[in-house]
């Protein structure tokens, strides 16, 4: 069943995360940095949907790479350590989520 809705959502160009969550967080992380400066921030419809876009590239690049990683070591099941090699070759500014 999994490598069916795999497919599914390999041939749609949709956003896969809901787009009301993803706004709330970026609202809230702006929120927090905001804090400190004083201003507040706001967004355009169309900067929050790139945001979105670019967000969801990215994440969809490492979890192929992080696929790689699983696959070079003999697993079908990727870990928090894949995903740290993933970074890590690619130069990611933190590339660690266990020490």
């Amino acid at each position: 069943m999994a490598l069916r809705q795999i497919r599914k959502l390999q041939r749609t160009t949709d956003l896969l995360i809901a787009r009301a969550p993803f706004q709330r967080l970026v609202k809230e992380i702006t929120m927090s940095v905001s804090r400190n400066t004083g201003s507040d921030i706001r967004y355009q419809v169309n900067a929050l949907s790139a945001l979105q876009e670019a967000s969801e590239a990215f994440l969809v690049g490492l979890f192929e790479d992080t696929n790689l990683c699983a696959l070079h070591a003999h697993r079908v099941t990727i870990m928090p350590r894949d995903i740290a090699l993933a970074r890590r070759i690619r130069g990611d500014a933190y590339h660690s989520f266990t020490h």
